[in-house]
């Protein structure tokens, strides 16, 4: 969202450039003549008695703010900055008798909120974006943003600026001026929240989605955002209620239908990951003291095996024997060192006992995570699917569902021993076919959708994967 509108802003930005130019081209002889005034106004304030007066300085401020109100870059590209600090001078030269300002003074100062300087620093900002002077950019724009607080159009062309040399902190602040200001475009709201999620300020980029939101309550990016936002912070249960709200408002949007089954596919498959690593931890605590016991009884092995060579060595000491013995005498060296790594294994082991403990309830809680999540997955595609029979993803995202759900089983089965097997493989053969079988047609319906690589290549699996348990004799058995 961030890029594309960077892209439109500042095509936009250019643009403007481009109007004001064109609107206030001067013919060659009012060329001529601001040229002049400004050599006038240069020498002028070099001179120690007109550098001294009040009226010099502000015919300087008039003469440089025509210059940048004109887009006269030529001239001179700072041009509003210089006419900005001539009315200052202005404000420092004229007092009256009680040493107030004078009538020079005011009228400075009223020049100084004037939209004639306002737009004399826009000019300025763009003539420096379009030379890709971007911190001069930034300068001349938040000037005239500074000069009209009310204005949404300068701080957000100098976020635009910021954005290009990667200053997010005064992107931020300015679109924030815009949105205080009034700016009505929702877009900017999903680029300030990014923005802020990009410096993990995640509470600061929900709040400026929220108020996107608010400004346009059908707009899909901001809304899709925020749930984004919330699944990359693991904010799994503010996520889940915001998208449940959206559908209790609108419940034939299929999108978001499809989103919150995908939410559940998220925490699922996390719990899962979560799952195999404590099996993994478990199963490599209960087997440390398993391969010390049995590394320790090769070490006798190997010691009883030079005992008797060494004896027959002393009967009868032939090359053969000695060789023999040497060999031995290596594995045992080799297996000594292998014992001293197992036994560090096992006091690891043994300090994790306690925490390995709990690791069963642990499991079966993360089990039942997996269970449950799967099943709010699948019931949300249903959902999805009831409400548009031919939406690419919820037809993809199930067929994705069944097709895992027959992998898992299959694993099962290949961990099976052949007696378990004999007495209840086959069944289970069927029941995995019959969950591929019932992948098909949703990878079939969503090619006839899309055709994208990614179903191409998944329903030509599941056909291949169908034909074998054909080959095979298994009859698929279709479940509920």
């Amino acid at each position: 969202m961030k890029q594309v509108l960077v892209i439109l802003l500042a095509c936009s930005l250019t643009s403007v450039g481009v109007r004001a130019q064109q609107g206030n081209a001067v013919d060659a002889a009012m060329l001529d003549n601001l040229k002049k005034e400004k050599e006038k106004s240069d020498k002028d304030i070099t001179d120690a008695k007109a550098g001294a007066k009040a009226s010099t300085w502000m015919d300087r401020a008039k003469t440089y703010q025509n210059i940048a109100a004109g887009g006269n870059i030529k001239i001179d590209s700072a041009a509003a900055t210089t006419a900005y600090e001539a009315y200052k001078k202005v404000i420092e030269l004229d007092k009256d008798k009680k040493g107030g300002p004078g009538k020079l003074a005011k009228e400075a100062e009223e020049a100084l909120k004037s939209p004639n300087l306002y737009s004399a620093f826009m000019q300025q900002g763009v003539a420096k974006f379009q030379s890709k002077n971007f911190p001069d950019a930034i300068k001349a724009m938040s000037m005239a943003g500074e000069i009209n607080p009310k204005d949404t159009l300068a701080p957000l062309y100098t976020a635009i600026a910021a954005q290009q040399v990667k200053d997010n902190a005064t992107a931020k602040t300015q679109l924030e001026k815009y949105i205080a200001g009034g700016g009505k475009d929702a877009a900017i709201y999903g680029s300030l929240a990014m923005l802020y999620s990009a410096d993990n300020e995640v509470d600061k980029a929900i709040a400026a989605l929220d108020k996107g939101i608010a400004l346009a309550p059908a707009n899909k990016d901001l809304a899709n955002e925020k749930i984004n936002i919330m699944l990359r912070t693991n904010r799994m249960d503010e996520a889940i209620a915001s998208m449940k709200q959206m559908i209790e408002k609108d419940p034939n949007n299929v999108q978001n239908l499809v989103n919150l089954s995908i939410v559940y596919n998220n925490i699922g498959r996390k719990a899962d990951e979560d799952a195999k690593k404590l099996e993994g931890t478990t199963k490599k605590s209960g087997n440390s003291a398993k391969q010390l016991a049995d590394a320790k009884s090769i070490v006798d092995a190997y010691n009883a095996e030079i005992t008797r060579l060494t004896a027959a060595i002393k009967k009868s000491p032939k090359p053969e024997l000695k060789r023999q013995l040497a060999d031995v005498q290596s594995k045992l060296a080799a297996q000594k060192t292998e014992v001293t790594r197992l036994e560090g294994e096992a006091k690891e082991a043994a300090a994790n006992a306690a925490a390995n403990a709990g690791n069963e309830s642990k499991l079966a809680e993360l089990k039942k995570v997996v269970a449950d999540n799967k099943a709010l997955e699948k019931q949300y595609l249903e959902k999805a699917l009831a409400v548009d029979a031919n939406n690419y993803d919820a037809n993809f995202n199930m067929a994705v569902w069944l097709f895992n759900d027959a992998v898992n089983l299959k694993n099962t089965v290949d961990k099976m021993d052949m007696a378990e097997y004999n007495k209840n493989g086959k069944e289970m053969d069927g029941r995995v076919c019959g969950k591929f079988r019932a992948a098909l047609p949703y990878f079939q319906k969503a090619k006839s959708i899309k055709d994208e690589a990614e179903v191409t290549e998944n329903l030509t699996n599941t056909e291949n994967i169908l034909k074998q348990y054909e080959e095979k004799k298994i009859t698929c058995i279709e479940s509920k």
